[in-house]
């Protein structure tokens, strides 16, 4: 099975260090700073320029800003299961705005999504259970 693009060039990233509101390859980033990456790669630029965000951004406002902006420049898809190339979108704390990205890299019998973590950098993790019941959207790039 080929891979979609996105795949490959987030698997790039994989150990690039996690430094929050980054975006450079082999230097740092977070999570939103892989999935903008990932666009560069595909897209050449850009979606959109990005104001600095502090690690509770949007919490103290409970405003869904990172469901809004990948609302924006992603397609969202309603599905029961990830797929492969799939921008998933996570709320990481019941109640909580959704504030975590990560990429769905296989669907295998042990699927797997790549996402800039603190503490690990960007890292290709299982998508186990803990994790999948966490997720509250699914995009693809358009």
């Amino acid at each position: 099975m080929t891979l979609p693009q996105e795949v490959t060039i987030a698997r790039r990233w994989v150990g690039t260090p996690y430094i929050h509101q980054a975006s450079r390859q082999g230097v740092g980033c977070d999570c939103l700073g892989l999935i903008r990456g990932i666009w560069r790669g595909l897209h050449g630029t850009e979606p959109q320029a990005i104001p600095a965000y502090t690690a509770d951004w949007s919490e103290p406002q409970g405003q869904e800003q990172l469901w809004t902006a990948a609302a924006r420049h992603l397609c969202a898809v309603e599905r029961d299961s990830p797929q492969v190339g799939d921008v998933i979108l996570f709320r990481m704390r019941q109640g909580a705005v959704a504030k975590h990205l990560g990429i769905v890299a296989s669907t295998s019998s042990n699927p797997t999504f790549i996402h800039a973590y603190s503490g690990h950098g960007v890292v290709e993790s299982p998508l186990s259970d803990p994790w999948r019941k966490r997720i509250v959207a699914h995009f693809v790039f358009r």
